[in-house]
């Protein structure tokens, strides 16, 4: 008996654990299978790309203040960060990688950028 290809259902020859009859099929196959795991998962780094060049064009210093009003002109979503630092005085950033904000009052964000 002859085993079929899970994506095109062709004889498969070679190997006796071979599953798909070319890497074109094996991609497809796989490609459907992780579809909506992998849409949410570039849909999320495209987020935070977005995140980072906004922060990155709007800290060239690598230490600035701008408004919420600017951030959210320029397509910032303040939902997507990578990470969070809270200071001994419990002072919270928001980091996009090594980019990031403190909110201030008055709707004011201080830009930092993180020394590594």
């Amino acid at each position: 008996m002859q085993k079929q290809c899970l994506e095109c259902g062709d004889n498969i020859i070679g190997r006796i654990d071979k599953k798909f009859c070319n890497d074109g099929c094996r991609n497809a196959y796989n490609n459907k299978v992780n579809k909506d795991s992998k849409n949410l998962i570039r849909n999320t780094n495209n987020r935070l790309r977005k995140n980072y060049r906004i922060l990155e064009a709007l800290n060239p210093d690598q230490k600035t203040k701008t408004s919420r009003a600017k951030l959210i002109e320029a397509g910032f979503d303040f939902n997507y960060f990578t990470s969070i630092y809270t200071t001994k005085a419990g002072t919270i950033y928001y980091f996009v990688y090594d980019q990031g904000y403190l909110p201030l009052e008055g709707d004011y964000y201080a830009l930092v950028k993180r020394k590594r």
